[in-house]
């Protein structure tokens, strides 16, 4: 389970954005058993794939606890709040609030019948779409689910509404009209614009009593959840051990969960492995060298893999000597994806490649290598780029000058960072070192990675994954112009209108293969910008105890807690 995971799966599964686990947090270490290097390397799994185990609900007893690891004590719980985004807290809201759509294993929406009776299409001009939400849903306050709530979020997240400091807009903001349809449980959204993917928007539908104010929105969900409607609440959340626990709501309406309890536990990634080996906990990350090493014979142990929209990048801050483009286009230039790819990926039984796209991944229908110049190592060249942007050189290992100042930047890297990040980390800045440009790394501590750097944007460089940004209409908000002091989720603030506006009319297009072509030209263009220089899909790579069922790698489907367990 990848926690710091920005959204938008596990904001999906973590959706995920998610929010994030920083690079930092998941690249490979080196060590671990000293024949690393050895390991037999298979293709990534392809779309279409996961490996949870998948068991009906009759092979699995009833009761039982699971115990899971999780990187950071979640403390805002609002998913459509900025910092409500990251991914594990996005992943357990979709138990304890309405996840009115799940995605399967090929990334296809389905409806959840406790929620829904039916959403479909019901006019194209104007587009409208038209939910029956099944009766018996019921918020644990009392209330039926009703437009209320559709309209709520939608007021909240259309970006119209001064103090709501909202993760994501997209989608919101071409609603035109959300009305009771035939009955109190019909529901009518109206769209003033096509979009594509509007079975991701109201995922989770948050009740409208919750976010009646934008300080009800903001901070109303600080450390609680006040108001659910899933098969599991929150049995205990204690900050002080921290630890959170989840169990069945007996008001739940639908098939019982199996599990008595869901436990989670914070603790950092690299303390995972041991706690797994002495079971504390019941599922591990193994993507590090180490871990796998440790893992993959561990005692009821099963590795399992998938693909999800799971990406590692480095990401370029926009102030100082980054606010020119030829900067960071320079930085791209003088990194060796392949050499720094190849830390990551030593000792790990999946193969990572070079992802060319921040929008598609490989394993998505539309993938298309747009890096171009932009991400290909050419030290001669990105030298260049510097010596029109005016910086000049000072000789062998020292930094370019420009009117009387050093180019020195700060690699923002969390303090619970592996060994594999730092040596990756290490050898990133003897490669800019080459060109001229000197970076320093400054570790900051794990819980103010996010909150207090990524999502300030207080950083030269930084590294995280972004999860889940899927469907691909999601991504606006990792690329969009900030809108005064909203970033969403672009928290390198870097952005323009023709990337905006290649991204909405995307989103707007019915027609997957047109839709995809305009993905394309976008992403072609945020290479361009020097926004982000994408490393590698990274491939779920998990320990799971033996008997586990309905959990593991997910690929591209969706997390469902309801119905984890022990096999019979």
């Amino acid at each position: 389970m990848d926690a710091l995971a920005t959204p938008a799966r596990r904001i999906g599964r973590a959706a995920a954005l998610a929010l994030a686990v920083g690079l930092a947090l998941t690249a490979c270490t080196s060590g671990g058993g000293g024949s690393a290097d050895n390991v037999v390397k298979s293709e990534a799994p392809r779309q279409g794939s996961n490996d949870i185990n998948p068991k009906p609900l009759e092979q699995i007893r009833d009761g039982g606890e699971v115990k899971f690891p999780l990187y950071q004590w979640i403390t805002q719980w609002n998913p459509f709040q900025v910092d409500g985004r990251y991914g594990d807290a996005v992943d357990i809201m979709r138990v304890l609030e309405p996840e009115l759509f799940k995605t399967d294993e090929t990334g296809t929406f389905k409806p959840v019948a406790d929620y829904l009776v039916d959403a479909k299409v019901t006019s194209t001009s104007p587009q409208v779409i038209t939910y029956k939400l099944n009766p018996k849903a019921k918020w644990s306050d009392g209330k039926p689910l009703s437009y209320l709530d559709f309209k709520a979020d939608w007021e909240a997240s259309n970006g119209k509404k001064d103090g709501y400091n909202i993760a994501d807009s997209a989608g919101y903001e071409l609603i035109s009209a959300v009305e009771q349809g035939a009955d109190p449980a019909e529901v009518k959204v109206t769209f003033s614009e096509p979009y594509a993917d509007w079975q991701n928007l109201f995922r989770p539908l948050i009740p409208a009593a919750g976010i009646a104010t934008a300080d009800d929105f903001n901070k109303g969900w600080v450390d609680k959840v006040p108001i659910t409607a899933g098969p599991l609440k929150i049995g205990t959340a204690d900050k002080t051990a921290q630890t959170l626990t989840l169990v069945p709501d007996p008001a739940w309406w639908g098939t019982k969960p199996k599990l008595d309890k869901v436990t989670f536990r914070v603790m950092s990634q690299s303390a995972t492995t041991q706690a797994y080996l002495n079971n504390e906990i019941d599922f591990a990350t193994a993507g590090t060298a180490t871990a796998y090493g440790q893992l993959k014979d561990a005692k009821d142990t099963v590795i399992r893999s998938a693909s999800p929209w799971d990406e590692v990048h480095i990401s370029f801050g926009g102030g100082g000597p980054l606010a020119d483009q030829k900067v960071r286009q320079a930085l791209g230039k003088a990194l060796d994806r392949n050499a720094l790819i190849k830390i990551a990926n030593n000792g790990v039984p999946v193969e990572f490649k070079p992802l060319g796209n921040h929008i598609i991944m490989p394993n998505q229908t539309g993938y298309q290598d747009n890096s171009g110049e932009w991400a290909k190592f050419d030290l001669a060249a990105a030298k260049k780029a510097l010596d029109e942007a005016g910086w000049k050189e000072a000789g062998s290992g020292q930094p370019r000058t420009k009117d009387g100042q050093a180019l020195s930047l700060h690699w923002v890297l969390n303090e619970a960072t592996p060994q594999a990040q730092v040596d990756l980390a290490t050898a990133a800045q003897a490669m800019w070192l080459a060109a001229g440009v000197k970076v320093e790394v400054d570790k900051v501590p794990s819980n103010d990675f996010f909150t207090k750097y990524v999502n300030a944007g207080k950083f030269d460089i930084a590294s995280w994954r972004n999860t889940d940004s899927f469907p691909l209409s999601t991504s606006l908000t990792n690329f969009r112009l900030p809108q005064g002091d909203n970033v969403f989720g672009n928290f390198s603030k870097l952005g323009s209108e023709e990337i905006d506006g290649l991204l909405k009319k995307a989103a707007g297009t019915i027609d997957p293969a047109e839709a995809a072509k305009l993905y394309n030209q976008a992403d072609a263009k945020i290479w361009e910008l020097g926004h982000t220089v994408e490393l590698y899909q990274r491939p779920t790579v998990v320990a799971s105890r033996k008997g586990l069922a309905n959990y593991g790698a997910f690929g591209l489907a969706s997390t469902d807690y309801a119905r984890i367990g022990w096999e019979k």
